[in-house]
């Protein structure tokens, strides 16, 4: 069976309503803030992503089976009940770095593997800065990479950590997320620049929802150790999915859609989605709860992208100057090769087929 998928319309003419799911990222946040408040925190408005479910079934489930082995938790304490289970999250690598900092601090031992690219995919900065704090991590294979193995809890040797805030926030987010279950808390050091900082501040403000307050002064993010609040985390729509809509309405000859759920004030990094889409023309008017996108032809006026704070919506900014032959820099892509593929090389190779080229000069496109 071919698994090419061929796309008809008769005109270029885009008009509807998109239900969108849940934003992955925050549903991936409230996921762990849930499990850790020991149920005070219920999460509201769940995404369908694969990590997300994934994320869902280890946190939240009585018994996930996983290759043929079964990890048990129990649902009001997640305390892994099994002397020593193997957990294969795919490819999902939003889940690979929150499990890590969450199985250090349960009771148990475990076993996080992953898809043969997840193998790839580094960790051993996030390792190195929960092993500093005392916890108890090995690698399985090859040092820096997954599969690792976790021995939950330890004594907490210090509160102070440093971790570099140019690879990925993810990493910096998976700390935070753990920071007030820790008896000591946390004081986090950002070495140099910090990328996707948007992600970051999402993290912190979700957390300041479940009741965790925190104080961010220069490079170095503190939270002392406290107890969630009772209370739930209603979960936005997905700006990340939304990004696909403006690139149709970018690419039609007129745009009359309706997103609903979608606001101005969103927690999420990539609702930046609007600024940048208006340098094509696109309007976004916030009513009726939720986004009404509309197409006014004009020039495109603007050549140079930096996508640092929101390396998601890359590939669509970048196509969508492809697919409409505007010429555009690009930079703030370095995280983009150690995703769950390469991005940078899969844009390369997609873009040539269609003559376009995407040059690598330096960190510049």
């Amino acid at each position: 069976m071919s698994s090419n998928i061929i796309l008809h319309k008769k005109d270029k003419i885009a008009k509807g309503t998109i239900q969108l799911t849940g934003s992955k990222s925050e549903c991936n946040r409230a996921l762990v803030i849930e499990a850790l408040s020991n149920g005070r925190v219920k999460v509201e408005n769940l995404s369908d992503a694969a990590d997300t479910v994934t994320l869902a079934g280890i946190l939240n489930s009585k018994v996930v089976s996983q290759n043929s082995k079964t990890l048990a938790i129990a649902s009001d304490k997640f305390e892994i009940e099994n002397p020593t289970s193997e957990i294969n999250i795919g490819p999902a690598g939003t889940a690979m770095r929150f499990l890590t900092a969450y199985f250090t601090i349960q009771e148990g031992m475990v076993i996080l593997t992953g898809s043969e690219r997840m193998k790839q995919r580094p960790i051993g900065l996030l390792v190195d800065a929960l092993r500093t704090l005392g916890a108890h991590i090995t690698y399985e294979e090859k040092d820096g990479f997954p599969p690792i193995k976790l021995k939950g809890g330890f004594e907490q040797l210090t509160r102070n950590i440093s971790i570099k805030g140019d690879i990925s926030s993810q990493y910096i987010t998976a700390l935070l997320l753990i920071a007030a279950r820790l008896p000591l808390g946390l004081e986090l050091h950002i070495e140099g620049d910090l990328t996707s900082r948007p992600y970051v501040e999402m993290t912190l403000a979700m957390l300041k929802q479940a009741g965790i307050q925190h104080n961010w002064q220069g490079n170095v993010i503190t939270i002392e150790h406290q107890e969630f609040s009772e209370t739930s985390l209603p979960v936005e729509p997905d700006w990340s999915a939304a990004s696909y809509w403006y690139a149709i309405a970018a690419l039609s000859d007129e745009a009359e859609l309706f997103l609903p759920g979608l606001t101005s004030y969103s927690l999420q990094g990539d609702s930046v989605i609007t600024e940048i889409m208006a340098n094509f023309g696109i309007t976004s008017q916030f009513k009726d709860g939720g986004v009404y996108l509309t197409k006014e032809p004009k020039p495109i006026y603007r050549k140079i992208f930096d996508m640092k704070e929101c390396p998601d919506l890359a590939q669509t900014v970048v196509v969508v100057c492809a697919a409409l032959g505007h010429e555009a820099t690009f930079t703030g892509l370095e995280t983009l090769k150690i995703k769950e593929t390469d991005r940078i090389a899969a844009l390369q190779n997609e873009l040539a087929k269609m003559g376009v080229k995407l040059i690598e000069k330096g960190q510049v496109y």
